[in-house]
């Protein structure tokens, strides 16, 4: 079934005609398929990795409207993947380059721009002008949000993730299946899960994620397919294999379950643990601060939470590795009489390494390296690269 109803179908132009022919002779898409697709409205949050292809593919498939929700603006390490900006568009606001684009292939697509962060406040009004969201985004609080979201508003999420090598995608749809929460009830402890820019991504992993994401939706449009809905499609792009896993609608969801406890939008970064992180912050110590204290000779416990391919783009001096998963287990090689000074990236995960140990019952003085590892190689040994 169709998420866009017959009455919603728009004629077609000559030239639309001409441009969708591809289409027009597949029996399964035909010209009701293609007019469903011109009269569909489907947001875009996120126009980075994932976003970027989902956005491109439905634009030139004939989304009649694509909404694009995004806050960003584009960098040059962003064009290893997202294949919607170029070098030219380098500190443009991602929708402004991300719209260009779409117009560029496909003037008869309507696209609309959301230059905003999605909140509590703000997603039911914007997620609710469309018939269904591809979620581009890349972190717990964004993807519960959009989630439940689309339960209350009765509107398929189309979600796609990516880590390094590996992908997922599927379809949370709670009038026809499983939401987002019936298979992760709960995120993972914040930290425990680096971002993309902490732990890396390969390049065309999300050409392949988000292309997926894009054929959902427009099964999803046309109506027909075997579709996503209930299922999780994983991708590891490096040894090149597929496969799915299949799941049920939990009854007892407080979202979408028979009883629902979740009525309206929550506060998602206090549900995914940052809050707290962030109304506590941890002492700071900047990386020129730490290099004085090292050539003074202060006695220092400098542990290095970074995962082993992390440390491998340079190793920091006279630091302990212990990866943020075993810290809590390794606590007692610390020495609680020392300071320690705690590394990472960009100075994120380590926050959350010593609110970790705090809650674990270590006393002693930790101290995180502000702007983490890159500050370093930033204010310190410029011969290093940041990464």
């Amino acid at each position: 079934m169709s998420v866009i109803p017959d009455e919603r179908r728009l004629e077609l132009s000559k030239d639309e005609i001409d441009r969708y022919s591809r289409h027009l002779i597949l029996p399964d898409v035909g010209l009701q398929g293609q007019e469903r697709l011109k009269g569909a409205r489907v947001l875009v949050v996120g126009t980075g990795g994932l976003g970027a292809p989902a956005a491109l593919y439905l634009a030139a498939a004939g989304v009649g409207t694509i909404g694009l929700a995004d806050y960003d603006f584009v960098e040059a390490s962003n064009l290893q993947r997202q294949i919607i900006h170029g070098t030219k568009d380098i500190d443009r606001p991602k929708t402004a380059s991300a719209k260009d684009r779409i117009r560029d292939l496909n003037p008869c697509v309507r696209v609309v721009t959301h230059n905003v962060r999605l909140s509590g406040s703000n997603a039911l009004e914007i997620l609710g002008a469309y018939d269904a969201v591809v979620d581009g985004t890349d972190n717990f609080p964004a993807r519960y949000l959009i989630n439940d979201a689309c339960v209350l508003l009765g509107i398929p999420d189309v979600y796609g993730s990516i880590f390094q090598f590996e992908g997922q995608a599927g379809v949370f749809y709670a009038r026809q299946g499983p939401c987002l929460r019936c298979l992760f009830p709960a995120p993972p402890p914040p930290g425990l899960v680096p971002s993309c820019g902490e732990g890396g991504v390969m390049g065309v992993l999300p050409g392949i994620i988000g292309s997926i994401q894009a054929c959902e939706t427009v099964k999803l449009i046309v109506g027909g397919g075997d579709g996503l809905i209930g299922r999780i499609c994983a991708v590891d792009a490096w040894s090149m294999r597929f496969s799915q896993m299949r799941f049920d609608k939990d009854p007892a969801c407080p979202v979408c379950g028979a009883e629902p406890e979740i009525r309206e939008l929550i506060d998602y970064e206090l549900f995914c643990g940052l809050k707290q992180a962030e109304e506590a912050p941890a002492e700071s110590i900047t990386a020129r601060e730490l290099k004085a204290r090292m050539d003074r000779g202060e006695p220092l416990q400098i542990i290095d939470i970074r995962e082993p391919h992390e440390r491998s783009m340079f190793a920091f001096p006279q630091a302990k590795a212990v990866p943020f998963g075993q810290l809590v287990r390794r606590m007692e090689e610390f020495d609680p009489a020392v300071d320690a000074v705690f590394i990472c990236k960009i100075g994120q995960r380590s926050i959350y390494a010593i609110r970790t140990l705090r809650e674990a019952g270590y006393e002693g003085r930790m101290l995180n390296l502000l702007d983490g590892s890159n500050a370093w190689a930033r204010d310190v040994d410029t011969a290093l690269h940041q990464y």
